[in-house]
């Protein structure tokens, strides 16, 4: 397995990538018992604690579980009717989406960049933006996706709009509203009022402690899934691995596509890139969506999705000629706060101070 282990990345995130290699591919079967912590330091010729850190991360994401007295093992499925499910922590209704408190960026820096915008760029900033969105923007979320949630896409793949509830219009309009289109229950209320408002049917999915009920994603009609998979709203409710790939082999069938809401994804406490169902997405049909209402301030109506290459071009093809909804000073603010790294500082900070709530 040494050999395996990635350059240039932490070691307990090369370990990690390697082990989840060899569960995903099925080397490692579920139902199996890891290696001991003791045992895998020992083969690789790391740190107890280093492949502790790893095994951490596999269990946070659903791939394995720890048990009493007994160790780890593997707890991920690649197919349906894998009987044990995997032992995740009770879910928690979270605040109301609306009324939550963010945790707000430095209004110091904020205003900074404000100040350094106005200055450079001057009178074109009262020019109209390109309809998909300013190019600066798109490009540093294009590079900020790749540093940190290991997406490669490129710019023209990626859509600006004034946050989710008009990028939800947007998907609509794009995938059709001829469509009957699964949501999960509960889940953002809004999700629901804008597909209904455009006349769209919807199938409510009752959620399980992991996501959607196995038996109702089976059954739904629906050609396209609306989801939340870091955390549903207001349950609370994260999808483990095993569900992400239940909803990407549900979504293998022709003309089936996934709206991956990653809402909050942020601020998981993991010391690795939040997984997206997006990257792992073979048939590329997956819409990935995400905004900075609260990473930023509710007050930026600034949103984005991105779209795989088949999308891309029928989006601009038929939806081209819609106005970007954003001011192009918004924008640009935007894109120097990911392009400065005062936006990844500023996440990294408020994970460090959750990370410390939460050790004993």
């Amino acid at each position: 397995m040494n050999s395996r282990l990635q350059e240039k990345k932490p070691s307990y995130l090369a370990l990690y990538e390697s082990l989840r290699e060899e569960i995903t591919s099925g080397f490692r079967a579920p139902g199996s018992r890891l290696p001991s912590r003791r045992v895998l330091a020992r083969d690789t010729g790391l740190s107890v604690i280093t492949v502790e850190h790893s095994y951490e991360l596999l269990c946070q994401e659903g791939y394995a579980e720890s048990r009493a007295r007994s160790g780890y093992y593997v707890i991920y499925q690649d197919r349906d009717g894998f009987a044990r499910p995997p032992s995740l922590p009770p879910s928690r209704p979270l605040p109301a989406r609306a009324d939550a408190v963010p945790d707000r960026f430095p209004f110091s820096v904020l205003a900074r960049t404000m100040r350094r915008v106005l200055t450079e760029y001057g009178e074109t900033l009262m020019e109209k933006s390109p309809n998909p969105g300013c190019w600066e923007l798109r490009s540093a979320i294009r590079r900020y996706l790749a540093r940190n949630r290991h997406l490669t896409v490129e710019a023209n793949q990626i859509i600006i709009g004034s946050g989710a509830e008009y990028l939800y219009g947007l998907v609509a309009e794009l995938l059709g509203r001829d469509r009957i289109y699964a949501i999960e229950s509960p889940s953002y209320e809004k999700i629901e009022l804008v597909y209904r408002s455009r006349g769209i049917a919807c199938d409510l999915m009752p959620l399980d402690r992991d996501g959607i009920q196995s038996a109702a994603l089976q059954r739904t009609p629906a050609t396209v899934l609306h989801i939340t998979p870091f955390r549903s709203f207001p349950s609370g409710v994260t999808a483990s691995a095993s569900k992400r790939q239940e909803y990407l082999r549900w979504a293998d069938e022709p003309g089936r596509y996934i709206v991956e809401d990653d809402f909050e994804s942020e601020f998981s406490l993991l010391r690795k890139p939040e997984e997206t169902v997006f990257s792992r997405a073979r048939n590329r049909n997956v819409i990935y969506l995400n905004t900075f209402s609260r990473t930023v301030s509710p007050s930026f109506r600034a949103g984005y999705m991105v779209l795989p290459p088949p999308l891309a071009g029928e989006y601009e093809r038929r939806l081209g000629f819609y106005s970007c909804t954003v001011p192009s000073f918004e924008q640009i603010v935007l894109a120097e706060l990911l392009d400065s790294g005062d936006f990844e500082r500023h996440i990294n900070r408020i994970r460090r101070a959750r990370r410390k709530q939460q050790d004993p």
